[in-house]
């Protein structure tokens, strides 16, 4: 499953974006380091499900033609200035992060809060200073460790004529690097091997954290938030949020209040409400028109099918009612990395069968496709194999 961590310093509403996009419990407080443990949960993308394109209903894991698919969501401690020298729970912070695949960075939009979380005047802080913060704390995190290893490193590439990005790529394979991400980042930096001043070295590592992490910024507390604040987060490729409306939300519609999807642009009010009820729905309906929705969901979608280029594909038994041997309609959607092949999906779906793979069959157009054909979004593949 996918790892999304959510980062960001305490009290900027990170804690409340982990619940309202789980529905799990996490405690939620106004005062730095409420998350010192990491809460994992279970969020979700949100697709339109093949099934309306192809006129297949019943179709059991959608409803109304939109289907939610999956990912791990990390709720990491808060970070605070120089967590890479092990300040806060920086340490633990930035072992936890490692883990994700991509990274949500929750900002204080409102800039009510200052670089440690602690409550200041309202707009008194640049979000975007929280941004440029997160991907400091990364670099000098990742400058320590090469700092630290370079001349072992450099001393067993030359006694063992090593390839320099493969040995490289092996050391760092616990923070997630591969061969090919450390040899462009050592081409972007220009980086040799031999000895290496603390610039050549803080290059090198700003160029694997930009090619390691990808990062989504999410402007929480929009809600809150003057509008100059809102575009320089959206300029900067961010998007507008308000975790605690869409908390809400989804709370309201548990209880049976509201008719509401996550990442719909509207709600539908069902139940009878109290004249306090109301006059919260009104606000945050408000906030829904201006913003097309509280951006919560917008933000979970950037992170896998932007940032990371998921594309989802649906595995089917029977390529003519596109059904699984129990005549369950479309019944998986996988989230797989644009340019998976479709032998490389039969490992997926099972090891066996990528082992005993035959061939494969495009479901919409009755066609077998070739091992190494990539695939596309939305995609309906049948698996053929002797297992």
């Amino acid at each position: 499953m996918i790892e999304i961590g959510l980062a960001g310093k305490p009290n900027s509403g990170k804690s409340t974006f982990f619940r309202a996009a789980t529905m799990a419990d996490a405690e939620i407080a106004n005062y730095p380091f409420t998350t010192i443990k990491p809460n994992v949960g279970v969020g979700h993308v949100r697709v339109e499900c093949v099934c309306r394109e192809l006129g297949v209903f019943p179709c059991g894991n959608c409803a109304e033609g939109i289907r939610y698919i999956p990912v791990k969501l990390i709720d990491v401690a808060g970070l605070v200035p120089d967590a890479h020298k092990g300040r806060g729970l920086g340490n633990e912070f930035l072992d936890d992060l490692r883990q994700a695949d991509a990274i949500i960075h929750v900002v204080d939009a409102s800039g009510t809060t200052d670089e440690e979380g602690n409550e200041i005047g309202a707009g008194t802080r640049d979000p975007m200073d929280d941004v440029v913060f997160l991907e400091r704390e990364l670099v000098m995190w990742l400058f320590g460790i090469l700092k630290r290893n370079w001349d072992k490193f450099v001393r067993r590439i030359q006694m063992e004529k090593r390839d320099p990005a493969k040995y490289i790529s092996e050391q760092l394979a616990g923070l997630g690097f591969d061969e090919m991400t450390v040899r462009e980042a050592m081409r972007g930096s220009g980086v040799n091997i031999g000895a290496a001043d603390n610039e050549i070295l803080a290059g090198f590592a700003d160029e694997l954290m930009k090619k390691r992490f990808r990062i989504v910024i999410a402007g929480n507390k929009a809600d809150k938030a003057p509008d100059e604040n809102l575009k320089k987060i959206q300029d900067a490729g961010g998007i507008a949020c308000s975790a605690m409306y869409e908390l809400t939300l989804r709370t309201a519609s548990g209880n049976g209040y509201i008719k509401y999807r996550p990442g719909d642009r509207e709600f539908e009010i069902i139940k009878e409400l109290n004249e306090k009820q109301k006059k919260a729905l009104e606000i945050i309906g408000e906030f829904m028109r201006k913003h097309g929705g509280t951006g919560v969901q917008r933000v979970l979608n950037a992170a896998v099918f932007e940032k990371l280029e998921y594309i989802v594909v649906y595995p089917v038994e029977d390529e003519n009612k596109f059904t699984d041997t129990k005549g369950n309609v479309l019944p998986d959607a996988l989230l797989v990395k644009r340019g998976t092949t479709a032998r490389e999906l039969a490992y997926m779906i099972h090891t066996d069968i990528g082992k005993n793979y035959i061939y494969a069959v495009d479901a919409r157009k009755k066609i077998r496709v070739s091992e190494d054909y990539e695939l596309k979004n939305n995609d309906v593949i049948k698996i053929v194999s002797s297992a």
